[in-house]
């Protein structure tokens, strides 16, 4: 049997290849090309004085550089075009290469053409990345070979020699990634639909076929994992067997029961752990326990591997991860929150006191119900980013509740340093931005890395320069 590199050579070498988009997918995508024989151009819109780290990355490689626009030109003269999810599909050079018939795929098609291992995807608007991980840890306990990637970690594409056909393979899949994929995982879970990435789909109906589209091209043998709760999902109608979670009434599949975490399949019902032994925080991650029981359930995972792995799971970093305590207060970092309903979800894990840190860039979602949260379970906002006056717009506005103190800053630091002033020992202070963070970092996970330091940063000083646990 040929390796996916052997086939990929046969069908790349000596193409002209246009990869569009230098982002982590994107980098990665360009050094498996240019592995096999492809003529590469790696294309982004940024200059090379702010792609230093992936420009670095592809030195010594044949690779040619095209940088500070998406010249349409280049576009139309490539055999092939990749582009990545951070670009738009109506970006005008695109949009003609396509209008020519120039070729267009992605990273992820590429690896679903390749791969030789069984699929498990999972999308929604939240909870991928814990319900990825959690999954993925299922499959592991279980003694089934896993890789863990997609959105989250390391692109799986320069793996892809190492994945035979009896391994598994769990990739979160965000709506960007899935919008033009004319693939589906033979098993897939949509956790949610709610507004998102607005900025990017012309509206929701396109969002939330984009998210649909995991399971679109199953087929009669394959596993769509959906959610009971959730009107957007609950009317999805897949090609194969369906299986559904909830934790407000009884499925097939998996939901809660009596305190307990529990699958029903038929008739039959079985434990797979009490409420007491799940370790994260919140309603919210409820749904994500459930939804990776169905999904690990679909393929066999036996209850004993599924409650070892809930009960050792710590979730992941930048998703409501403990950043420390300083004079009582308690910091977690919810980095990930990048919407207003996922900042929602982070005020209602808590039921202490809190202080909120929020603002970034908005993505053109609606703010009034998060505005209405904050009055009703917020002692003292502060504001940071291009979004802050959005925000603060949203709180003032929204009917009900006293208005909590707002203070705008101007760095994380700050915003720290303010919060804490704002808290009283048994308070928490928590990072939930319901805005991206691409007007101050590179990304979610640049920002949460800067909140642990400054609350590090602040420990230290209350300690007189020195850290104490």
């Amino acid at each position: 049997m040929k390796t996916p590199s052997e086939i990929a050579r046969e069908r790349f070498a000596g193409t002209k290849v246009t990869v569009v988009g230098l982002a982590r997918e994107g980098v990665s995508l360009v050094r498996f090309l240019a592995s096999v024989g492809a003529e590469v151009t790696a294309n982004d819109r940024s200059p090379a004085a702010a792609l230093e780290e992936a420009v670095a990355s592809l030195q010594g490689l044949p690779v040619r550089l095209v940088l500070g626009e998406h010249p349409t030109e280049l576009f139309l003269s490539s055999d092939l075009l990749f582009v990545s999810p951070g670009v738009p599909q109506e970006l005008p050079p695109l949009s003609e290469a396509r209008r020519r018939g120039v070729t267009i795929s992605s990273e992820t098609q590429l690896f679903f053409e390749l791969c030789q291992g069984r699929l498990m995807g999972v999308t929604g608007s939240s909870g991928k990345t814990t319900t990825t991980a959690l999954t993925g840890d299922m499959v592991r306990k279980a003694g089934f070979p896993v890789y863990v990637g997609g959105n989250i970690g390391v692109p799986l594409l320069e793996q892809v020699n190492e994945i035979g056909p009896e391994d598994w393979v769990v990739l979160e899949m965000s709506s960007f990634q899935l919008e033009t994929l004319p693939y589906s995982p033979s098993v897939a879970a949509i956790l949610n639909i709610t507004p998102n990435h607005l900025d990017r789909h012309p509206d929701m109906e396109s969002y939330a076929a984009a998210k649909a589209n995991i399971v679109q091209h199953q087929t009669s043998d394959s596993w769509a994992v959906l959610n009971a709760d959730d009107p957007a999902t609950d009317g999805i109608k897949a090609p194969g067997h369906t299986l559904w979670f909830s934790i407000e009434r009884s499925v097939q599949g998996c939901h809660l029961e009596n305190g307990k975490v529990v699958l029903r399949r038929g008739m039959s019902v079985e434990p797979v752990c009490g409420l007491a032994e799940v370790r994260l925080r919140g309603r919210h991650n409820l749904y994500n326990v459930v939804a990776a029981c169905a999904l690990a359930s679909a393929i066999g995972v036996s209850v004993e591997a599924m409650r070892e792995a809930i009960s050792g799971f710590e979730g992941v970093p930048h998703r409501l991860e403990p950043a420390g305590e300083v004079g009582g207060v308690a910091f977690y970092n919810d980095s990930i929150a990048t919407a207003p309903e996922r900042a929602m979800a982070s005020l209602r894990s808590f039921d202490e006191p809190i202080v909120l840190i929020a603002g970034g860039r908005d993505k053109h979602l609606p703010m009034e119900e998060w505005g209405e949260m904050i009055r009703r379970r917020v002692k003292a906002v502060v504001l940071m980013g291009e979004a802050a006056g959005l925000i603060e717009k949203a709180i003032i506005e929204a009917p009900g509740g006293a208005l909590p103190p707002i203070c705008r800053v101007g760095s994380m630091d700050e915003a720290v340093v303010v919060a804490f002033a704002a808290a009283t020992p048994g308070d928490v202070v928590v990072l939930a931005p319901g805005c991206t963070s691409f007007d101050m970092y590179r990304d979610f996970e640049e920002r949460g890395a800067r909140f642990r330091e400054s609350v590090q940063a602040l420990r230290a000083q209350r300690a007189g320069g020195k850290e104490k646990d």
